[in-house]
């Protein structure tokens, strides 16, 4: 099992990472705010899980402890595979998941795409117990809206791939204006897509 890596960055893409141990190039699935925190060229450590398919082995990654226990935990759950719960972890923080597992919030939980109310409800029952707040109440009202994640996310994957803050604001307050609709979807992985295209396109009509 691995359980971590330490090595030089690769590539850094929108929903994975390329890790370079000793000359081996390792493939870690992760969620923007982790890869936002890699940069090409330089060193970092990330926590990863492996998860085993009779046609496939793959990695995930996370920058704490914390957030690799969430994930593992999460697919504990009934219908819960790995995208999902790193989908949950894309939206959520592993505090958030804690604290809404605990207080059984399926508001909270369904924030995530592809949680529905059963889903939610599914996790607060099977999930009881199991995650635990780490932190005071106080620290959790502190944490952002869940329906603010998505530009905080996105803004750390845009300034993780190499845009400067103030062109990736720029860029996420056009999008914000011009497709509400996918905002409301709350499809991480799509709204970064959509505001990389936007870039793409004024900067092709320039």
């Amino acid at each position: 099992m691995i359980s971590s890596l330490n090595g030089t960055v690769d590539v850094v893409g929108l929903h994975s990472a390329v890790i370079n141990v000793n000359g081996f190039g390792m493939l870690v699935n992760a969620t923007p705010e982790t890869l936002a925190g890699l940069r090409e060229g330089e060193q970092a450590r990330i926590y990863t899980t492996m998860v085993v398919r009779e046609d496939s082995m793959t990695l995930f990654g996370f920058t704490d402890t914390s957030a690799r226990e969430v994930f593992e935990v999460l697919q504990s759950v009934s219908g819960i595979g790995p995208r999902l719960a790193l989908a949950v972890l894309a939206v959520l923080s592993p505090e958030q998941v804690r604290v809404a597992v605990t207080e059984s919030d399926t508001k909270m939980l369904t924030k995530v795409p592809g949680v529905g109310p059963k889903v939610a409800q599914r996790m607060a029952l099977e999930l009881a117990g199991k995650l635990a707040p780490t932190s005071t109440g106080t620290d959790h009202a502190a944490q952002p809206a869940a329906e603010d994640l998505w530009r905080i996310n996105v803004l750390d994957a845009l300034t993780g791939l190499g845009w400067k803050e103030r062109d990736a604001v720029k860029a996420v307050d056009a999008f914000a204006e011009d497709q509400p609709e996918l905002v409301s979807s709350g499809d991480l992985p799509a709204i970064l897509r959509a505001v990389l295209a936007g870039i793409g396109k004024s900067r092709g009509g320039r």
